[in-house]
């Protein structure tokens, strides 16, 4: 494929060390009876080595109207390229469950990319597993826990609807042109059995409240959503003088419960 120079509006950088490549298929497990989705195809490095494991089909999505061109000259028929921002493509157009994802994710949409995908009803249905590319930043405010500075809104809302694990950290040396950060690769598995919420952007709306103000006390967010806090905090058996890091998901589930007993 000609040599494409990289665009910054949309953060591409190209996976090109192909160990790396090799390391993320490998992790990705590919039967002949898997669906694979790949996000960001760029220059199809990743595509080829996807299609010598012969799943039974590969969507992917490029934005980019000239590398979805060469995709499609490139591979033909072997895949079916959709020339559209991931953003915009509505999940119904996949006729099929247990996709596997992969993605070197643009790192200026990364985050909208995987609350997208959160906000799913039948998340579980549709796909199996994503194995995707993060800043490294990133990827430590996904899987933080608990009491670390990482904490937050991010953390909570994957770990309500799935299990992450971190697989690898690459080196800036991988990518063309070379990002002035570090990525990191996680394995993300939907859950099966999850805290029932009636809308996720109300968890987002909590989390958002708690987190913009990080180092106060956590009576402070609580008397902006709740008028009787003392009942909510004794219900819930939470220490109005923590603050938003010291509480488990559990209690950022329970509080959103709570408050969509209130408004709905």
């Amino acid at each position: 494929m000609k040599k494409q120079h990289p665009k910054k509006s949309l953060g591409q950088n190209f996976l090109t060390d192909q160990n790396i490549i090799d390391i993320i298929v490998n992790k990705g497990n590919i039967n002949q009876n898997d669906v694979i989705l790949e996000i960001g195809p760029g220059t199809g490095n990743l595509t080829e080595k996807i299609l010598f494991q012969k799943p039974l089909r590969l969507y992917a999505i490029e934005k980019d109207k000239f590398l979805a061109k060469k995709l499609r000259e490139k591979f033909n028929k072997k895949i079916n390229l959709i020339n559209d921002d991931v953003l915009s493509v509505d999940e119904k157009i996949f006729s099929c469950n247990s996709i596997v994802v992969f993605g070197n994710l643009p790192y200026n949409i990364s985050t909208q990319i995987l609350v997208k995908w959160i906000r799913l009803n039948n998340l579980n249905k549709i796909f199996k597993k994503f194995i995707l590319m993060f800043q490294k930043e990133v990827a430590e405010r996904i899987i933080a826990s608990t009491n670390n500075k990482k904490y937050g809104r991010l953390s909570i809302l994957t770990s309500w609807k799935m299990n992450v694990k971190k697989l690898l950290e690459v080196s800036p040396g991988s990518f063309y042109p070379i990002p002035k950060v570090k990525s990191t690769v996680l394995l993300l598995e939907p859950k099966n059995e999850f805290f029932k919420i009636k809308n996720p952007k109300n968890l987002e709306h909590i989390t958002n409240v708690f987190f913009n103000q990080r180092r106060k006390m956590i009576k402070h967010p609580l008397k902006i959503l709740f008028k009787n806090t003392d009942k909510i905090s004794k219900k819930l058996n939470i220490n109005i003088n923590d603050r938003p890091q010291n509480l488990s998901p559990l209690k950022y589930f329970e509080l959103c419960k709570e408050y969509e007993n209130l408004t709905f």
